[in-house]
């Protein structure tokens, strides 16, 4: 036996915990030294199966590539001279964000747990609602220089084996550099990527990624980011919100037909009210279309333009309310639309219908419950107003026939966009129109008590 065997330990400082280092490795081998007979074993593995070092997740790497990678993930490397092999245990030690109540999509009532940046977490957080064998769960490494870890969930036996099939598919072919957020993730396995509409959802909620795997859809976790990305959806899919399955079923119908509503105001109503006030004012009753015309008086802009012009500072509005501090944006955001609104209007810029009519399609975009689908919705906006300021309601009904050919041609992984419309299925589209008790969607009959 050799008087001196040599070790080497490789790991990145700021990603390990070096107490477990300390008190797994160099006290047992400044203290105790390589026990007697290593000259006998052939292999590191070996060496651990005589439980020379108390350490877990313990595994042989023969290759520098692989060596490199696991260091640069964080791992420990134990090389002795004269093995060609390596040891790799699992030391990481990161620093993450703790569980934090959702922010982008919160809940009067429900789970006010949400996905963080560690995918473990992530994981660890579905796993804990739904535990059952059939919960599967794939790996992916993507991104050249990134190596990001992607996590494929689903229920074996629940969901679409074509769409397990088609989102392997894709995310084997994807060829980045690397790999920053699930966005970049989503743009490359959607069907149509020139589309307005996404027809990826992503979530920050456990509950909701959960709800859906027991759906038959499939989620992707990507880790380094707080959102998993949930397929294959529909447009209704974004309109509808977790508290329509935590309140009454009762009350759900109401919340339910508003938000509808409300998302056709957002849509629309900008776009309609040029129409009515430029070319077919004859649809008014007479007396609304005089006050309109008496507030337009002193107006020295087309209708249109200053629908526009409001359209545009609101959004402006929305932006800064965005990028701004916290406690600075909701403040600059109102207050802005407040002064500026009345400058305008005192000043005879813009007539008070417009603000009105500005300020709902406002408030009706906030009771979407999806942002993701907003936007959207903010472009179609835009490009209705356009069509009805030159052609009235021929231009308004030529613009939404050109949308409902799109998103009845749109996809989400096989499944059709406007499903159940269109293609028409009663059974599905129950669900659509009003929330049915959970019994009843079990068909089951409720038992009433003994």
């Amino acid at each position: 036996m050799k008087d001196e065997s040599k070790l080497l330990l490789i790991y990145i400082d700021g990603m390990v915990r070096l107490q477990s280092i300390e008190d797994n490795v160099l006290k047992p081998l400044i203290f105790n030294g390589l026990p007697q007979g290593i000259d006998k074993i052939e292999s590191l593995a070996e060496m651990f199966r005589c439980e020379w070092l108390p350490l877990t997740n313990v595994k042989t790497e023969e290759t520098l590539e692989g060596l490199i990678n696991h260091i640069l993930q964080g791992s420990l490397a134990i090389l002795v001279d004269g093995n060609v092999s390596s040891l790799i245990t699992q030391v990481q030690n990161y620093e993450m964000r703790s569980i934090e109540e959702p922010k982008k999509e919160s809940t009067l009532r429900g789970s006010k747990e949400g996905f963080v940046e560690n995918i473990r977490t992530n994981t660890s957080l579905i796993r804990r609602r739904i535990i059952h064998p059939n919960l599967k769960m794939e790996s992916f490494k993507i991104g050249k220089y990134t190596q990001t870890e992607v996590v494929l969930a689903y229920m074996q036996g629940v969901a679409d084996e074509q769409v397990l099939l088609k989102v392997r598919t894709k995310l084997n072919k994807i060829d980045l550099d690397g790999v920053i957020d699930s966005a970049y993730i989503e743009e490359w396995i959607e069907n149509s990527s020139f589309s307005i509409f996404s027809q990826i959802q992503n979530t920050e909620r456990p509950d909701i990624t959960v709800a859906s795997l027991l759906e038959g859809k499939v989620a992707l976790i990507t880790n380094g980011t707080p959102f998993a990305l949930i397929l294959p959806i529909t447009l209704w899919s974004g309109l509808q919100s977790a508290d329509d399955y935590f309140e009454r079923f009762v009350f759900v119908l109401l919340t339910r037909w508003i938000r509808y509503v409300m998302a056709f105001i957002s849509l629309a109503l900008p776009a309609i009210y040029v129409a009515l006030s430029t070319f077919h004012p004859e649809m008014i009753p007479s007396n609304l279309m005089i006050g309109i015309a008496t507030a337009r008086e002193s107006s020295p802009f087309p209708t249109v333009v200053e629908v526009f012009l409001m359209m545009f500072i609101f959004d402006g509005l929305q932006e800064a309310g965005v990028h701004l501090p916290n406690r600075l944006g909701p403040v600059v955001s109102i207050i802005g639309a407040l002064v500026i609104g009345q400058a305008a209007v005192e000043a005879g810029i813009i007539s008070t219908p417009i603000i009105i009519v500005i300020s709902l399609t406002g408030v009706a975009a906030y009771t979407i419950p999806t942002y993701s689908l907003t936007l959207p919705f903010r472009f179609i906006r835009y490009l209705l107003l356009f069509l009805s300021g030159f052609l009235g309601f021929v231009g308004f009904t030529s613009g939404v026939i050109v949308l409902l050919i799109h998103l009845v041609m749109l996809e989400s992984f096989g499944t059709p966009y406007l499903s159940p419309v269109a293609p028409f299925d009663g059974v599905r589209i129950k669900d659509l129109i009003i929330r049915y008790p959970f019994w009843v969607r079990n068909g089951q009959k409720k038992k009433g008590r003994a």
